[in-house]
């Protein structure tokens, strides 16, 4: 039986870049819509349910980095991808922090675009069969729930941080290179830039290990590993 089609939200105020893209993603086989504002983004998310949202950062009602900050803080766990003129870093890494997956500059070209979307769904859906609950220390990670806590209380990840710690915990006391962690999470040469990594292993860290002890380790150029400290 055939899986059902992907859904991607589009969202930018020119109708005819929001209609483009959505008609060349039903191409590709997904289910697209359109939303040209902040206000109408949410409304299409509680009525479509996506599993992807294309949001540009410059919307009429506000902006789409307030847009995807308030829904996940409404529980929408919807990867995103950034569509922004701008291309300075601080805009760049101001995306990732609300919770954004990934971003393309405009101008940008469909092909590079699905691509991707492609990537970012691979990273954050669920591939391969796991164990409902992965657990090290007292760091519990519910795949059903898409729960994180530590110590019993909640963390609250985007879905690329919950890849990335998962990928700790399943490699738990293994020293990984950034190249390892770039390809099993990214799914794709980020520019061939593993600085990514390093961005989202320290926002991790802001969640995990605000709480003691600390679990991510840095080892000097090598990589990462979750462990207790040694004098635990």
């Amino acid at each position: 039986m055939n899986q059902p089609a992907q859904r991607v939200l589009v969202v930018d105020d020119e109708p005819y870049l929001a209609d483009l893209v959505a008609t060349a993603l039903r191409y590709e086989g997904y289910t697209a819509e359109v939303a040209g504002t902040c206000a109408e983004t949410a409304a299409k998310v509680t009525e479509f349910r996506p599993d992807l949202i294309v949001l540009d950062v410059m919307l009429p009602d506000g902006s789409g980095l307030d847009a995807c900050h308030r829904l996940r803080r409404e529980g929408c766990a919807a990867p995103v991808v950034f569509l922004t003129a701008r291309d300075a870093t601080e805009d760049k890494i101001a995306g990732l922090t609300v919770g954004g997956d990934d971003y393309v500059t405009k101008p940008f070209s469909l092909e590079e675009l699905i691509a991707r979307i492609r990537a970012v769904l691979r990273r954050t859906s669920s591939a391969e069969p796991a164990e409902a609950r992965l657990s090290f220390a007292d760091l519990v990670i519910d795949e059903e729930a898409y729960e994180v806590r530590r110590k019993g209380e909640s963390l609250d990840l985007t879905p690329t941080e919950f890849k990335l710690l998962r990928y700790l915990v399943i490699n738990a006391g293994r020293v990984l290179t950034k190249r390892q962690i770039l390809d099993h999470v990214w799914n794709y040469d980020h520019g061939g830039n593993d600085g990514v990594v390093q961005t989202y292993v320290s926002y991790l860290r802001r969640k995990v290990d605000a709480i003691d002890p600390p679990l991510i380790h840095t080892i000097p150029r090598v990589g990462y590993v979750l462990r207790l400290p040694k004098d635990h």
